[in-house]
């Protein structure tokens, strides 16, 4: 994960921190975000390697973003690794357009498997 770029986007500040920490352990450079309308921005200026999506967001929710988000040229190729805690995220997730998904609580390897395989 050395010099790779993630944006982690969660409401839930807690879980930004503990994976902004994670990931720069591993050797990312990390980018939080707790407004799922700022992400847009980030992605034009920032071009992460990776985006860790949480699903349920107050405003605009994380699968009507990534519905954008693939909808985007400059956006659409950028792997979303997509997290909840919902009984159904996997599927809205999968039909909202992520790469990969893993269910909150997460097993922080499982996190960082999904992750590395989509970095690589």
């Amino acid at each position: 994960m050395e010099n790779k770029k993630v944006l982690i986007c969660d409401d839930d500040e807690g879980i930004t921190e503990m994976l902004k920490t994670l990931f720069e352990i591993e050797g990312a450079d990390v980018i939080t975000e707790n407004n799922s309308l700022e992400v847009f921005k980030l992605l034009n200026e920032q071009k992460p390697d990776l985006l860790i999506l949480d699903l349920w967001m107050p405003v605009l929710s994380g699968d009507q973003l990534l519905k954008s988000i693939r909808q985007k040229p400059d956006t659409a190729d950028i792997p979303v690794l997509v997290v909840s805690a919902s009984q159904d995220g996997p599927a809205v997730a999968k039909e909202a357009g992520a790469d990969s998904y893993v269910a909150k609580p997460f097993d922080i390897y499982k996190l960082l498997n999904e992750a590395n395989s989509l970095l690589s």
